[in-house]
């Protein structure tokens, strides 16, 4: 990309990140870091630093994903968590990439395809995947659930490695993830899964308000990985106090299981997205900016252009949200068009200045209200084709200080 965009990856603060998750929940076997959405935004790349901290598996949606991983790390086992078209089974053994099996009918085709091909140089890595609630993917039946078992766990070229389902809530203050778990129970109870290697339930939103579950020993990570952890209630003050015994009697009516009130977790985000400056013209206030006059000047001061736009992951939505520039925050006027965005600067601000839109005293949580999104959205909307470049910052105090490059490949560390 022949222009002065990049997002910067802080691998300090995600190695942190990692070490800090694998610490605080040190009872599981495995921890499959998820780097679906190019890994939230933040590139391939990362994987590195996850393998390095701690991260012992990893989670890609799709198959692209899965061998953009293993072009990179040819040993870190590798889960595709989304449902394969079968015409690729052959690069998933090939490439030693677990496959997920969410649906009965699938489940059939695979065994008969597997019975056809007699494959004895590679054995198939299997997950099986349960729908208790979510009602997206997943075998909602126990019979089927059953069925599959038992024929998965015959095959001599199938390996049943992992059985899982997805959670819908954090289950705070609502039954649906004790009704999940329950009905987890109820699909499995007849059958011995203690003979599957991993069982994983939680993800991210649930590790931190929950206790381990009896029985699993994995656990899917993506966005505490990222520096991005759960908003835990706030019971200081008197409104707190009320909200508190609100909070205690829906608890008790609905008999939820016990959750945490605070995190031990201190987490850190490593992403910011930079740009130049490619012109600053001067503006009166009132004067208009844009296509149809879209936005105003509400004083006098300067228009700083940079090469940012909608094909970039930009929206409309971030007109009137801030920017960081030599430290101080400035409004955006405007999302012009396909590549570029306008500013309204004053006097200070130069063409050798550097604007940071995401990160660094930008605030994904805060960015992400703003545009209505969560912080995945946030980061993951960002175009893959702007580089992705890693960083070690020599602070860990600091995000923003001074830092060692490492790579501007958007795929590797070097």
């Amino acid at each position: 990309m022949h222009r002065n965009v990049r997002v910067e990856i802080d691998t300090a603060a995600i190695a942190q990140n990692v070490k800090n998750v694998v610490s605080t929940f040190d009872t599981y076997d495995y921890y499959i870091g998820v780097v679906k959405g190019n890994a939230y935004g933040h590139g391939m790349g990362i994987v590195k630093t996850f393998i390095e901290n701690g991260i012992n598996y990893i989670g890609v949606s799709t198959l692209d994903e899965a061998l953009e991983v293993r072009a990179l790390h040819p040993d870190i086992p590798i889960l595709c968590i989304q449902p394969l078209d079968l015409e690729y089974l052959s690069l998933c053994l090939e490439n030693n990439i677990t496959i997920t099996l969410s649906n009965y009918n699938y489940g059939k085709q695979l065994l008969d395809l597997l019975a056809l091909a007699k494959n004895e140089k590679h054995t198939l890595k299997v997950h099986l995947k349960l729908n208790t609630g979510f009602n997206r993917l997943g075998i909602s039946s126990k019979e089927q659930f059953e069925e599959l078992y038992d024929a998965l766990m015959a095959h001599s070229s199938i390996e049943l490695e992992g059985l899982f389902t997805h959670l819908a809530t954090a289950g705070v203050l609502d039954s649906i993830y004790d009704e999940q778990i329950a009905r987890f129970g109820e699909l499995t109870h007849t059958r011995d899964i203690s003979k599957i290697k991993i069982v994983h339930i939680a993800r991210s939103s649930t590790l931190e308000f929950h206790d381990k579950i009896e029985g699993v020993n994995g656990v899917r990570v993506g966005l505490l990985l990222y520096g991005i952890n759960q908003t835990f209630r706030d019971y200081r003050g008197l409104k707190g106090k009320l909200r508190s015994l609100k909070d205690a009697r829906i608890k008790k009516k609905l008999a939820l299981s016990p959750t945490r009130a605070s995190s031990e977790l201190r987490l850190k985000t490593g992403f910011a997205l930079k740009s130049g400056i490619i012109e600053i013209n001067p503006i009166k206030q009132g004067e208009l900016v844009g296509y149809g006059g879209g936005a105003r000047a509400g004083k006098d001061g300067f228009v700083a252009v940079c090469p940012l736009g909608y094909s970039d992951g930009l929206s409309l939505k971030y007109q009137g949200s801030d920017v960081l520039i030599n430290n101080k925050r400035y409004p955006i006027l405007g999302v012009i068009n396909m590549c570029l965005i306008t500013i309204l600067v004053d006097e200070q601000v130069s063409l050798a200045d550097e604007m940071t839109l995401l990160g660094e005293g930008i605030g994904l949580k805060e960015t992400a209200r703003k545009l209505e999104v969560t912080p995945y959205v946030a980061m993951s909307s960002i175009a893959k084709d702007i580089p992705r470049v890693y960083v070690k910052h020599s602070s860990d105090d600091s995000i923003a200080g001074s830092t060692n490059r490492i790579s501007s490949d958007c795929t590797k560390e070097q």
